[in-house]
């Protein structure tokens, strides 16, 4: 399907009219800030962006670009490393106007509209301290986090995302509504958990909620000299630790926060975080082998789950560049690689170098879904986040060797959202050859020309 250049015809004028959000073009006012997402280095130009406000703005849009044959790509968050949010001479479907999300306490569920961000969800759960799994970023997108499987700080505790998945609304790539659960096309709903967006445009998802009555952190900030030892310690310490415990391990640079003092900021650290589904009280007792190694700056905190997801935001407009690999486990020679790579990281930059534990509620998840990199025991994080186009090769270089580091530890299996456009071998890997066939056949059910194709893409089952 080849993209066409549109001009305001009545096919345009059509689409304006059919929709109560707004529809921009090359040259119209706020075409350009409709185009921007969250990684600087992606800077493409669709032929038109529908900003949909309702289920049936989403219908419009999508025929509309069915009809025009233009390529459709779809915008949650607009968090994808690769810019999967955007095309050039397509179609953006763009639900950010979609973003109501309404907590159930009583039942426990909270339903979420297709252009949510984390920091909405978060925002509605916490007057009734409950919440599930969310990214680490408060502007990352509900919809393409908890499709492509859903990690973050509390899935020791709640599960991935995709786990507490209920039900989901979508349109079709031919403009059909489809409601799917666990009883109502039941083979759809298996595969929007790690199947990502392939399938249609998701407009709305109820999820299960988890009582969250108190949550608290400890950072602890070293030397980078003591990162062998952090991050053993860490790795000691999370191994068998309770459901409650998250964090990481990292590497990072020091941020011009109050808490550390000015000599420190700005320069490469060693750091231990630990989340915890719980009191302050109880992660700084769990932490007492981490504090027994002298940290030079400490920070520990009760705080609201919303306020500390909004904590570790990336300022826009930096470029990005990210990946990942899930590891069996993580033994004193991977600690040294991975200790030692940090010596390429740019500083100062916004640049980390994470080891996240996985294990509890991860492990013991649903078998069946699509997510090959649940038995992992830990993944290695590689976030490189810089501001000058002249370290572009450098900084993806630098990602790069850290994934070959790790891989006498790897599975082969990882979560697609932590990486961008590394080929379909990957792709495949990370659904799972068996899980991808499966996939395949979905797809051809419900997309079989392959409209929904920026992404992680499965293509569909020959007939």
């Amino acid at each position: 399907m080849a993209p066409r250049t549109i001009t305001p015809d009545s096919a345009l004028a059509g689409l304006r009219e059919d929709i109560a959000g707004d529809v921009y073009v090359p040259g119209d006012p706020g075409y350009d800030e409709a185009r921007v997402v969250f990684n600087a280095m992606i800077d493409r130009r669709p032929a038109v962006i529908a900003q949909c406000e309702t289920h049936e703005d989403v219908i419009n849009a999508v025929l509309f670009g069915q009809d025009a044959g233009l390529p459709i790509a779809v915008r949650g968050g607009g968090h994808s490393v690769a810019g999967a949010a955007l095309n050039d001479g397509g179609l953006v479907v763009d639900l950010r106007r979609m973003h109501a999300v309404v907590a159930d306490p009583e039942h426990m569920t909270v339903r979420v509209a297709g252009g949510a961000t984390m920091s909405h969800l978060d925002r509605a759960c916490q007057p009734f301290h409950v919440a599930v799994t969310g990214g680490r970023a408060s502007t990352t997108g509900v919809g393409g986090f908890t499709l492509g499987g859903g990690s973050g700080w509390l899935e020791r505790k709640f599960g991935l995302a995709c786990d507490n998945l209920l039900a989901v609304e979508l349109v079709t790539a031919e403009g059909h509504h489809v409601h799917a659960d666990a009883e109502e096309n039941a083979e759809l709903f298996w595969a929007l958990h790690g199947g990502g967006g392939n399938f249609g445009v998701v407009t709305s998802m109820t999820l299960r909620v988890h009582p969250l009555p108190e949550f608290s952190f400890v950072m602890l900030l070293f030397p980078k000299e003591a990162g062998p030892e952090v991050v053993r310690a860490y790795r000691d310490l999370l191994q068998d630790a309770p459901d409650e415990a998250g964090g990481g391990a990292i590497y990072l640079n020091a941020p011009p926060e109050e808490f550390i003092p000015q000599e420190l900021q700005g320069t490469l650290l060693a750091g231990a975080l630990v989340t915890w589904a719980g009191p302050a009280s109880e992660v700084r007792e769990f932490a007492a082998p981490l504090y027994a190694l002298k940290p030079s700056v400490e920070l520990l905190m009760d705080l609201p789950y919303a306020d500390f997801q909004c904590m570790l935001d990336d300022p826009p407009g930096m470029r990005n560049y990210w990946s990942a690999e899930y590891l069996s486990g993580f033994p004193d020679p991977a600690v040294d690689v991975f200790c030692a790579r940090s010596a390429g990281m740019i500083v100062p930059s916004g640049m980390q170098h994470v080891l996240f534990p996985l294990g509890g509620q991860v492990a013991r998840g649903p078998a069946d879904f699509p997510i090959p990199w649940r038995p992992a025991a830990w993944g290695v994080h590689p976030f490189a986040v810089w501001e000058d186009p002249a370290d572009d090769e450098r900084a993806i270089q630098w990602v790069r060797d850290v994934r070959a580091d790790a891989q006498p530890w790897s599975i082969g299996a990882v979560y697609l959202n932590f990486t961008g456009d590394e080929g379909r071998q990957r792709v495949v890997e990370g659904f799972g050859a068996e899980n991808y066939r499966r996939l395949a056949r979905v797809k051809a059910a419900y997309d079989p020309a392959n409209v929904f194709r920026f992404n992680h893409n499965i293509a569909p089952a020959a007939a």
